[in-house]
């Protein structure tokens, strides 16, 4: 399978990776330019206040995105995306001419004209990054190419400014901000042209030019599935409160540091060098598979970094604003701290935010899947207006920049417990996630033998009480097990087996309507389509040998009409953990070996459930297990 490095070498991934590193690097070139121009040579170009002009020039940036991401999405759907992403490019390339006219012309109506194209040049493009990498991707293949863009669009941001900065301060600045324009979109074409074909999944789709209408429509498309939805909201989230730390910056380096200009490119920075490194490790930390269980520690980290950021900064006014260079700036007090919370909160931004795309691409319907992601960008272009009014009326209100910083933590800890409430799939998968990660090395072989959809009966050696969560942390699908009732009682297991809609079950001795109500509702989510797990041996071992598979599962597949197969599989290493009855009752000695240790997870070929008797399910079993116990 192909690593993050590996699709920089593909066809299908590296056109489209340097396309849209280009397109972000050359939005950020001209518009950064353009900013600084407008701020430190207003009188030659306009009568309006300097500090109003780089406002006004942010607003007609964003105002493409609530007017045609509707449409942006409509055509990503309806046409190829490959050859749509040539059509936007060479858009660009008038842009930057349009850009030359205003800045020879000296005219401000020109420029923003320039910026408003840049914008909708922007807009039109979303869709079709988004939208493109799950046809050309594989669903291993899904979480590294979103890190990569992600990572690879900060890098663009940082470079644009930075460049566009240098550019305006040149001497014949405006012919240099062209010509660099111009290279960068021409160089954004030629990429585009080598972009593979992606056949539309909606040709016949009829546009729909009423913006207004059509976003309320793609909205809908995007609240058919909660999950999808909440995901947007998530995302939208993250650019809120990335935005507002990202529009501080300047003031926070010159009012609160003390930092001249180069200070700023070195917050900036720290806080992209995060973002990227977050998002490249997000496929080693999920295994190549969209894994939710990142999205809370991404939240975490963004509250209790965004938080720490408040209390490093310094509490006064500088002795002397604006002074301290970069190299300066770094030999302050406390400068490592409130480097370090930039770089973190970075970092556990990319946990956040890779996730949420992938999952977003992931389970959208592919005819609807760019007007999702179009209503996607509607509402990350709403956020971030409502953010920064709302950072606007804190700051005019008296708030110092570092409360407002503790303001936004404390709301995005809000922010995330209200997600999570509502989709209780993501703090299931924090928690299993966290505990092969920090508990154990989980080795998986064979996973792709579990269906990648329709039904199957799952059994499994049963050697800890954290059996399922383990196989549940390597199959990507959720399976229903049929657990012991009283499980349900313990708060953290219960959370988790309730949460996953585990069926409770107890012998017929104790409680024989809850037997047969586990049996029915077992064959009843088979015949659904689901995955549904069970342990035949009925308990856990106490010896660290399998112990003789009951015919329950027989039971279950016996009231199932249509042929169902069954997925026998192996747990190895975890007799004598923590969590195993190895000398004694389970959860009683914390010091047994289990912190950190390999275990494995193996899976066999699925067998047809006319030849799935007890006596041949545990010999399978026994046989994937080997001598590991």
């Amino acid at each position: 399978m192909s690593s993050q490095t590996g699709l920089l070498r593909e066809r299908r991934f590296l056109p489209l990776f340097v396309t849209q590193f280009l397109g972000a690097l050359n939005d950020n070139v001209l518009k950064n330019a353009m900013v600084v121009l407008l701020t430190f040579q207003a009188a030659a170009w306009s009568t309006l206040k300097p500090d109003v002009l780089p406002n006004l020039a942010a607003g007609i940036f964003i105002l493409p995105f609530f007017l045609f991401s509707a449409t942006a999405g409509q055509l990503a759907d309806k046409l190829d995306k490959a050859r749509l992403a040539r059509l936007v490019k060479l858009l660009e390339i008038v842009i930057v001419a349009v850009a030359g006219a205003g800045f020879a012309l000296q005219s401000l109506a020109v420029l923003f004209a320039a910026l408003f194209l840049l914008g909708l040049h922007s807009t039109l493009f979303g869709p079709v990054k988004y939208a493109i990498l799950p046809q050309h991707l594989r669903e291993t293949e899904l979480v590294g190419g979103n890190a990569l863009i992600e990572a690879g669009t900060f890098v663009a941001i940082l470079l644009g400014t930075l460049l566009g900065g240098l550019l305006a301060a040149a001497a014949g600045a405006t012919a240099w901000i062209t010509a660099a324009g111009l290279v960068i979109a021409v160089a954004g074409y030629v990429a585009s042209r080598a972009i593979p074909a992606a056949p539309p999944p909606a040709p016949q789709l009829r546009v729909n030019p009423n913006p207004f209408t059509e976003t309320w429509r793609n909205i809908a498309f995007a609240r058919e599935d909660r999950t999808v939805f909440l995901s947007i909201l998530g995302i939208s989230w993250f650019w809120l409160y990335g935005a507002l730390f990202l529009a501080q910056f300047p003031a926070y380096a010159k009012n609160i540091l003390g930092g001249a200009e180069t200070s700023v490119t070195l917050l900036l920075a720290t806080f992209t060098v995060g973002i990227g490194l977050g998002s490249l490790a997000c496929e080693r930390l999920s295994a190549k598979h969209v894994e939710l269980g990142l999205v809370p520690f991404g939240s975490i980290g963004l509250t209790l970094f965004g938080l720490d950021l408040a209390a490093a900064s310094p509490g006064g006014a500088p002795a002397a604003a604006g002074t301290l260079g970069a190299l300066a700036l770094l030999a302050q007090p406390g400068m490592t701290r409130i480097l370090a919370d930039l770089l973190l909160l970075g970092l556990f931004g990319g946990f956040f935010i890779v996730p949420l795309y992938a999952l977003v691409q992931q389970r959208s319907r592919a005819e609807h899947r760019a007007r999702i992601i179009a209503a996607n960008n509607i509402l990350n272009a709403a956020f971030m207006v409502a953010g920064a009014l709302a950072a606007a009326g804190l700051l005019a209100a008296g708030l110092s920049i570092p409360a407002l910083f503790a303001v936004a933590a404390l709301c995005n800890g809000a922010v995330a417990l209200y997600i999570y409430g509502r989709l209780p799939e993501f703090l299931l998968r924090f928690i299993v996630w966290l505990l092969v990660h920090s508990v154990y090395r989980l080795d998986q072989r064979g996973i792709e033998n579990v269906p990648a959809e329709g039904a199957a009966l799952i059994v499994c050696n049963h050697v800890s009480f954290v059996d399922a969560l383990v196989i549940m942390a390597a199959c990507r699908r959720p399976i229903r097990f049929v657990m012991d009732h009283r499980i349900f009682r313990w708060p953290i297991l219960g959370f988790v087996f309730r949460t996953s809609r585990a069926i409770p079950i107890a012998p017929a001795r104790e409680d024989a309507a809850l037997l047969e109500q586990a049996l029915a509702t077992a064959a009843d989510a088979l015949r659904d389509g689901e995955l549904v797990g069970i342990f035949p041996e009925g308990k856990i071992t106490d010896s660290g040998e399998i112990n003789p598979f009951k015919s329950g599962f027989s039971r279950i597949l016996e009231r199932v009409e249509q042929p169902v197969p069954v997925v026998p599989m192996a747990l190895r290493g975890l007799w004598g953990s923590f969590f195993s009855r190895r000398r004694g009752a389970a959860m009683t000695r914390p010091f047994r070996r289990g912190v950190f240790a390999k275990i494995a997870l193996v899976v066999g070929a699925p067998v047809a459930a006319h030849e799935a008797g007890p006596s041949r399910l545990q010999a399978a079993v026994a046989e994937l297990r080997g001598e590991q116990r």
